[in-house]
Protein backbone atom coordinates (compact mmCIF):
# COMPACT_ATOMS: atom_id res chain seq x y z
CA UNK A 1 0.00 0.00 0.00
CA UNK A 2 1.54 3.25 -1.31
CA UNK A 3 1.54 5.91 1.80
CA UNK A 4 2.65 8.67 -0.21
CA UNK A 5 1.43 11.87 -0.91
CA UNK A 6 -2.48 11.33 -3.09
CA UNK A 7 -3.94 13.70 -5.07
CA UNK A 8 -6.87 15.25 -3.63
CA UNK A 9 -9.67 13.97 -5.57
CA UNK A 10 -8.40 10.45 -4.61
CA UNK A 11 -8.53 11.56 -0.90
CA UNK A 12 -12.04 13.47 -1.38
CA UNK A 13 -13.78 10.19 -3.24
CA UNK A 14 -12.11 7.65 -0.49
CA UNK A 15 -13.49 9.67 1.83
CA UNK A 16 -16.84 10.38 0.52
CA UNK A 17 -17.21 6.08 0.25
CA UNK A 18 -16.70 5.94 4.14
CA UNK A 19 -18.80 8.05 5.02
CA UNK A 20 -21.43 6.65 2.72
CA UNK A 21 -20.71 3.48 4.62
CA UNK A 22 -21.06 5.37 7.97
CA UNK A 23 -24.56 6.72 6.71
CA UNK A 24 -25.32 2.34 5.76
CA UNK A 25 -23.73 1.77 9.69
CA UNK A 26 -26.29 3.94 11.52
CA UNK A 27 -29.14 3.08 9.75
CA UNK A 28 -28.56 -0.51 10.31
CA UNK A 29 -27.35 -0.11 13.57
CA UNK A 30 -24.50 -2.53 12.59
CA UNK A 31 -20.73 -1.15 13.20
CA UNK A 32 -18.89 -4.17 12.45
CA UNK A 33 -17.46 -3.23 9.32
CA UNK A 34 -16.62 0.32 10.21
CA UNK A 35 -12.81 -0.77 10.42
CA UNK A 36 -12.79 -2.25 7.23
CA UNK A 37 -12.37 1.50 5.89
CA UNK A 38 -8.90 1.48 8.02
CA UNK A 39 -5.59 0.00 7.66
CA UNK A 40 -4.95 -3.01 9.61
CA UNK A 41 -1.77 -0.91 11.69
CA UNK A 42 -4.44 2.43 11.65
CA UNK A 43 -4.19 4.42 14.62
CA UNK A 44 -7.94 6.23 15.73
CA UNK A 45 -7.73 9.37 18.28
CA UNK A 46 -10.77 9.78 20.29
CA UNK A 47 -10.23 12.72 22.58
CA UNK A 48 -12.74 11.59 25.42
CA UNK A 49 -12.44 7.44 24.69
CA UNK A 50 -8.29 7.33 24.25
CA UNK A 51 -6.41 6.04 21.00
CA UNK A 52 -7.15 2.65 19.03
CA UNK A 53 -4.05 0.96 17.37
CA UNK A 54 -5.05 -1.54 15.12
CA UNK A 55 -8.24 -2.40 12.79
CA UNK A 56 -9.35 -4.66 15.21
CA UNK A 57 -9.05 -1.97 18.53
CA UNK A 58 -11.01 0.44 15.98
CA UNK A 59 -14.12 -2.17 15.14
CA UNK A 60 -14.27 -3.01 19.16
CA UNK A 61 -14.31 0.54 20.13
CA UNK A 62 -16.28 1.52 17.76
CA UNK A 63 -18.87 -0.98 17.83
CA UNK A 64 -19.00 -0.64 21.69
CA UNK A 65 -19.42 3.12 21.27
CA UNK A 66 -21.82 3.17 18.49
CA UNK A 67 -24.47 0.63 19.89
CA UNK A 68 -24.90 2.07 23.18
CA UNK A 69 -26.16 4.96 24.57
CA UNK A 70 -26.12 7.86 22.88
CA UNK A 71 -24.38 6.62 19.81
CA UNK A 72 -26.75 3.95 19.01
CA UNK A 73 -29.22 6.78 19.32
CA UNK A 74 -27.31 8.94 16.35
CA UNK A 75 -29.40 9.07 13.20
CA UNK A 76 -26.85 10.64 11.20
CA UNK A 77 -23.40 12.57 10.33
CA UNK A 78 -23.97 15.00 7.46
CA UNK A 79 -20.27 17.31 6.49
CA UNK A 80 -20.97 20.64 7.37
CA UNK A 81 -17.38 21.19 5.03
CA UNK A 82 -14.43 19.45 4.35
CA UNK A 83 -10.89 20.60 2.84
CA UNK A 84 -8.24 18.55 1.54
CA UNK A 85 -4.65 18.88 1.98
CA UNK A 86 -3.13 16.38 -0.55
CA UNK A 87 0.34 17.28 0.34
CA UNK A 88 -0.09 15.44 3.60
CA UNK A 89 -2.58 13.42 2.41
CA UNK A 90 -5.05 14.90 5.09
CA UNK A 91 -8.72 15.77 5.30
CA UNK A 92 -10.46 17.70 7.29
CA UNK A 93 -13.83 18.31 8.00
CA UNK A 94 -16.91 19.10 10.37
CA UNK A 95 -19.15 16.17 11.01
CA UNK A 96 -22.29 17.10 12.58
CA UNK A 97 -23.40 14.24 15.10
CA UNK A 98 -27.56 14.04 14.84
CA UNK A 99 -30.37 13.22 17.19
CA UNK A 100 -33.69 12.72 16.72
CA UNK A 101 -36.63 14.11 17.68
CA UNK A 102 -36.66 13.25 21.51
CA UNK A 103 -40.49 13.89 21.56
CA UNK A 104 -40.99 17.63 21.35
CA UNK A 105 -39.64 18.31 18.25
CA UNK A 106 -35.97 19.76 19.34
CA UNK A 107 -33.17 19.32 17.22
CA UNK A 108 -30.21 18.56 18.82
CA UNK A 109 -26.48 18.09 17.43
CA UNK A 110 -22.99 18.69 18.50
CA UNK A 111 -20.16 18.44 16.11
CA UNK A 112 -16.39 17.36 15.91
CA UNK A 113 -13.59 18.22 13.44
CA UNK A 114 -12.09 14.84 12.07
CA UNK A 115 -8.69 14.76 10.49
CA UNK A 116 -8.57 11.36 8.39
CA UNK A 117 -4.80 10.66 6.91
CA UNK A 118 -5.43 9.09 3.56
CA UNK A 119 -2.53 5.81 3.39
CA UNK A 120 -4.03 4.74 -0.41
CA UNK A 121 -6.26 1.54 -1.92
CA UNK A 122 -9.46 3.43 -0.67
CA UNK A 123 -8.04 3.08 3.19
CA UNK A 124 -7.08 5.38 5.75
CA UNK A 125 -4.16 5.09 8.33
CA UNK A 126 -5.62 7.74 10.81
CA UNK A 127 -8.53 9.41 12.40
CA UNK A 128 -8.71 12.01 14.98
CA UNK A 129 -11.60 13.34 16.48
CA UNK A 130 -11.78 16.52 17.43
CA UNK A 131 -14.51 17.89 20.03
CA UNK A 132 -15.66 18.99 23.63
CA UNK A 133 -16.63 15.78 25.48
CA UNK A 134 -18.81 18.13 28.17
CA UNK A 135 -20.81 19.81 25.07
CA UNK A 136 -21.76 16.58 23.54
CA UNK A 137 -22.59 15.44 27.09
CA UNK A 138 -24.76 18.32 28.09
CA UNK A 139 -26.39 18.02 24.29
CA UNK A 140 -26.60 14.12 25.23
CA UNK A 141 -28.41 14.73 28.64
CA UNK A 142 -30.74 17.62 27.25
CA UNK A 143 -31.99 14.96 24.73
CA UNK A 144 -32.73 12.23 27.58
CA UNK A 145 -34.41 14.22 29.58
CA UNK A 146 -36.61 15.70 26.59
CA UNK A 147 -37.13 12.17 25.36
CA UNK A 148 -38.04 10.75 29.08
CA UNK A 149 -40.52 13.73 29.41
CA UNK A 150 -42.46 12.06 26.16
CA UNK A 151 -41.82 8.37 26.96
CA UNK A 152 -39.26 7.60 24.44
CA UNK A 153 -36.11 7.44 26.20
CA UNK A 154 -35.34 2.91 26.76
CA UNK A 155 -33.66 2.19 29.96
CA UNK A 156 -30.06 2.36 28.63
CA UNK A 157 -30.84 6.25 28.16
CA UNK A 158 -32.36 6.17 31.30
CA UNK A 159 -29.16 4.25 32.88
CA UNK A 160 -26.83 7.22 31.35
CA UNK A 161 -29.14 10.04 32.58
CA UNK A 162 -28.72 8.56 36.30
CA UNK A 163 -25.13 8.52 35.50
CA UNK A 164 -24.30 11.97 33.82
CA UNK A 165 -27.85 13.70 34.17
Amino acid sequence: MDRGVHRAEEITEAYAALHARVQQHAASGDWTGFADSFTEDATYVEHAFGTFRGREEIRAWSVRTMTSFPGSVMTGFPLAWQVVDAPTSRLICEVRNLMPDPGDGTALEESNLTIMTYAGDGLFAREEDVYNPLRFARMSVRWARIAEAHGRLDDEGRAYLEQFG
